[in-house]
């Protein structure tokens, strides 16, 4: 199947591959930070990417909240050449 630009694909790799637990763990500090909180990263749920100027990595996240496991949806954009990340969104998903 050839890969549609600026289309979300799921990603054909193990979800829990290194790189989208890098991103994930990334999202989770940066809500950390962002919002005083004190999420614990678990695993990645399921990962989907867009090819856009870089990628944009839409991860769902399973992470611990006072030792409750909840999930989130964190989208993470990319640009590997200019060593850049930036998390895009972090919620918790709906009716988890």
């Amino acid at each position: 199947m050839a890969a549609v630009v600026g289309g979300v694909q799921e990603s054909q790799s193990s979800e829990n591959s290194l790189e989208a637990e890098e991103l994930a763990r990334f999202a989770v500090q940066e809500h950390n930070k962002k919002e005083n909180t004190l999420l614990e990263f678990v695993r990645v749920v399921k990962t989907k990417h867009q090819v856009v100027a870089g990628t944009v990595y839409y991860l769902t996240i399973e992470a611990t909240d006072g030792g409750q496991k909840k999930l989130f949806e964190a989208k993470v954009w990319v640009k590997r050449w200019l060593n850049f990340k930036e998390v895009l969104e972090f919620k918790p998903v709906a009716d988890a």
